[in-house]
C-alpha cells in the first residue's frame, strides 16, 4: 500500500512539474507582442527586450511569490486549524500597505521605487515583529488569530485615514500598488525576493513534525513531546517573512495562499506536510504564473489587476472547500 501511495505521489509531482514548465513557457512566449525564435537572441530587437526584460523577470517573480504565499497559507491553515486562515490574517500585508500609504499619500519620496520598497519593508517588518512577540504570550492559536486580525484592522483604519486626508492626486499610485503585480520586480530585486522566500521555506522544515501533530490539537501535540509554543513562533515568523517579502515586491496578492493548500490536499489526498509542503510550492507557482500571464494578455486598457485574476481563480476553490464541510482541518 505504501509503495502504491509513493508511486502515485511521484507521478503527481511529475505531472505538476511538467505543468509548471508548460505554464512558464506560455508566460514567456505568448503575449500581446508576437514571439519569434529568430529574434530571441537579437540584443537590439524589440521582442528580445520584451522577453528578457519584462516577461522572464515577471515569470520568475510569479514562480517565487506563488511558492512563498502558498507555503505561508499552508502554515497558517495548519497552525490555526482553519480553512479560512490565509497568509494575510496576521496583518503583515496591512503593515506593508500602511508604510506605502505613508510614502505615496503624504508625498514623501513619492514616485521613488526605493522609497516604496523601503516603506513596505519597514511596515511589514514592524507588524511581523509585533505579531511574533505577541505569540509568546498567547496560550492558544485562537487568541493569536484574534490579535493578528485586530492589528490588521488597526493598520487598515490608519490607511483609510491617510486616503481621506491624503493628496487625491497621489491616490492613483497607491491604488495601483494595491492591485498587485509581478511585473515590478527586476534585476537584484528578484535575487532578494528569491533569497527571502528560500530562507522562509528552509525555516519551515524544522516545524514539519509540529505541523503534522498539531492537527490533532495543541494538547495532543504536547503529549507527543512537541514544543508547541516554540514551533508556533517559528511557523508564524516564517509565515510573516514569506508574506512580507512577497507583499513588499508584488503588493498584497490575494487568494493564492488561501486557495492553493486546499488544492494540494485534494490532489494528494493527504495531511502529511512532508508531501504538502513541496506540493504547495509547485501548485502555487503554477497558479501565480498563470495569473500573471493572464493579466498581460489584454491589449485593451493595459495590464489587468492581478488581484482580480487571483480572486477569480481562488474564490471558487474556497467555495468548494467550504461546501465540503471543512470548517476546520481536524473535522
Amino acid at each position: 500500500m505504501l509503495d502504491c501511495v509513493t508511486m502515485r505521489n511521484a507521478v503527481l509531482f511529475l505531472l505538476l512539474t511538467l505543468t509548471l514548465l508548460l505554464v512558464v513557457a506560455l508566460s514567456v512566449t505568448i503575449g500581446v507582442v508576437d514571439f519569434s525564435w529568430q529574434n530571441l537572441w537579437d540584443p537590439s530587437g524589440v521582442q528580445s527586450l520584451i522577453i528578457w526584460q519584462m516577461r522572464v523577470p515577471r515569470t520568475l517573480t510569479a514562480v517565487i511569490a506563488g511558492a512563498g504565499l502558498s507555503v505561508a497559507g499552508l502554515l497558517m491553515q495548519t497552525v490555526f486549524r482553519n480553512v479560512l486562515a490565509g497568509p494575510y490574517v496576521l496583518g503583515v500585508s496591512a503593515g506593508a500597505s500602511l508604510g506605502v500609504a505613508l510614502i505615496l499619500l503624504l508625498g514623501v519620496g513619492a514616485g521613488s521605487a526605493f522609497g516604496i520598497l523601503s516603506a513596505a519593508t519597514i511596515g511589514s517588518a514592524l507588524v511581523m515583529v509585533l505579531v511574533v512577540w505577541l505569540s509568546r504570550f498567547c496560550r492558544n492559536s485562537v487568541s493569536l488569530l484574534v490579535l493578528g486580525l485586530m492589528v490588521g484592522y488597526l493598520a487598515d483604519a490608519l490607511v483609510s485615514l491617510l486616503i481621506h486626508f491624503g493628496d487625491p492626486q497621489r491616490l492613483e499610485a497607491f491604488v495601483n500598488w494595491g492591485f498587485g503585480s509581478f511585473g515590478r520586480v527586476h534585476g537584484n530585486q528578484i535575487l532578494i525576493l528569491g533569497s527571502a522566500v528560500g530562507v522562509g521555506i528552509l525555516l519551515t522544515l524544522p516545524t514539519l513534525k509540529y505541523l503534522n501533530t498539531v492537527l490533532l490539537g495543541e494538547t495532543a501535540a504536547q503529549s507527543l513531546g512537541v514544543s508547541v509554543r516554540r514551533n508556533r513562533v517559528l511557523a508564524l515568523g516564517t509565515t510573516s517573512l514569506l508574506t512580507a517579502a512577497t507583499t513588499v515586491y508584488c503588493g498584497p496578492v490575494g487568494f493564492i495562499g488561501l486557495a492553493v493548500p486546499h488544492l494540494a490536499r485534494a490532489i494528494f489526498r493527504t495531511a502529511n506536510h512532508r508531501v504538502l509542503l513541496p506540493a504547495c510550492m509547485v501548485i502555487g507557482a503554477i497558479i501565480a504564473t498563470l495569473a500573471g500571464w493572464i493579466t498581460n494578455l489584454s491589449s485593451y486598457g493595459g495590464v489587468l489587476p492581478l488581484n482580480a485574476v487571483t480572486a477569480l481563480i481562488g474564490v471558487p476553490v474556497v467555495f468548494w472547500a467550504l461546501l465540503r464541510g471543512q470548517g476546520r482541518l481536524d473535522d
